[in-house]
């Protein structure tokens, strides 16, 4: 069992990390250990390098993305759930990307094969309640819809986010047929 204080000292590095990683992929491990407010030893205690800090990272991301799957289906329809919650993936996957290079390419890949379950697990939590309401079309994949969204978090973001429209066409593709 971990101490609260422990619990909180790690999400406080996680956060700090989060932050300045996705600003800067060169912060180093004592610029992020000051902007969370702890020690060298608290921090090195927890990440023993700064690719695990990296990846521990990553992985506090899909955990988070995955777990608002039951609270979106709660809220809205599922393909309103299915399209806020793919948004919010492109933004960890922008975010991802300028982490990308703190991580060395067999790093890269541990994540990946890491984050790929669970993601495809929560798609198809969102498609199969699409399916069971009859808004999503029975033959929709979740592999397929994650090739399909993989290209949103490369779309140009400026002057306008082309992420949007795409992901419409991509969810207008989904629907049950009229």
């Amino acid at each position: 069992m971990v101490r609260s204080d422990a619990r909180e000292n790690r999400a406080r590095i996680l956060a700090a990390a989060r932050e300045a990683l996705a600003a800067d992929g060169n912060t180093s491990m004592n610029q992020i250990g000051q902007r969370a407010g702890v020690g060298a030893g608290t921090l090195y205690r927890n990440f023993p390098t700064r690719e695990s800090l990296v990846l521990a990272v990553y992985q506090d991301e899909v955990a988070r993305i995955v777990g608002t799957v039951p609270d979106l289906l709660a809220q809205m329809p599922p393909l309103e759930a299915l399209r806020h919650w793919t948004m919010d993936l492109v933004e960890a996957m922008r975010r991802k990307h300028g982490l990308g290079d703190a991580l060395s390419p067999s790093a890269h890949q541990a994540v990946s094969e890491q984050s790929y379950g669970p993601v495809i697990a929560a798609i198809t939590k969102l498609l199969d309640a699409g399916k069971k309401d009859a808004s999503i079309r029975p033959d929709a994949d979740p592999g397929d819809f994650l090739q399909l969204t993989g290209a949103l978090w490369r779309a140009a973001s400026s002057p306008e986010d082309r992420a949007p429209h795409m992901l419409a066409l991509i969810l207008d593709g989904l629907r049950t047929p009229r």
